[in-house]
């Protein structure tokens, strides 16, 4: 790498650190979010102390996405944090919050998915919200799946890697989610999930089963899943 490259990264470092300790009215932090380059907005998410509106939630959450990643997962672990204090936790129900989410979940950076899906996790005693994102949630999953199943997993191409990094997540969300999502639809999620041909979908597909489910397809399919080849689908 040249010098430039290193003369950069030194910069960039002197002024998130300079931004880091100089102080900041809540106001100002949320200007930075909304306006900010790269380093200002990652600097302000990190800083930002409380959410005093559905205004403020909205701002944070808007950086989900369309955003350069480090900011996408300051603003995850941010957001974790906030939605997992009830205190804060009302100004998030918005639609307009929903969509972002679901995005969101489906982010290249596992982190993000992760530390978004725990904290719409909190969101799953709130009917309105699952009333609106669960029907989406499955709309995707379906896709996907009408995706995946097709792939060839031995061709190594970066497309099948993506879109089943996508599928996994979204099986993740499902797996918090499944007693709010249609039975019949639910269940032919499990049943193609279980055959795809890798095994970390195969995997979900067992999480999921590891909830109480008394039908009798999804029973023999939790019965397969405990004999598969690979030890990760087994344990559950």
């Amino acid at each position: 790498m040249n010098n430039n490259y290193y003369k950069n990264l030194d910069e960039n470092f002197t002024h998130a650190l300079e931004l880091y300790e100089q102080k900041h009215s809540h106001n100002e932090l949320l200007e930075l979010l909304k306006n900010g380059n790269i380093v200002q907005k990652q600097i302000a998410a990190l800083k930002l102390e409380t959410i005093d509106s559905i205004y403020d939630a909205e701002i944070l959450t808007s950086n989900l996405i369309g955003q350069d990643g480090k900011i996408r997962e300051a603003v995850a672990l941010r957001l974790n944090e906030f939605m997992s204090d009830k205190k804060f936790l009302p100004y998030f129900q918005t639609s307009k919050n929903y969509k972002i989410f679901l995005n969101a979940i489906t982010d290249i950076n596992a982190n993000i998915c992760r530390n978004v899906i725990s904290a719409i996790s909190n969101l799953k005693n709130n009917q309105e919200f699952c009333n609106k994102f669960c029907p989406e949630l499955t709309q995707l999953t379906k896709e996907l799946l009408d995706s995946v199943e097709k792939f060839d997993f031995q061709d190594g191409k970066y497309k099948v890697n993506k879109e089943a990094f996508k599928l996994y997540w979204c099986l993740e969300t499902i797996y918090i989610f499944y007693d709010q999502i249609d039975f019949d639809q639910l269940k032919s999620i499990i049943l193609r999930s279980k055959d795809i041909n890798e095994y970390t979908i195969r995997e979900k597909a067992a999480k999921i089963l590891s909830h109480k489910f008394k039908d009798q397809d999804l029973l023999q399919a939790k019965k397969n899943l405990q004999s598969d080849k690979n030890y990760y689908v087994r344990r559950f």
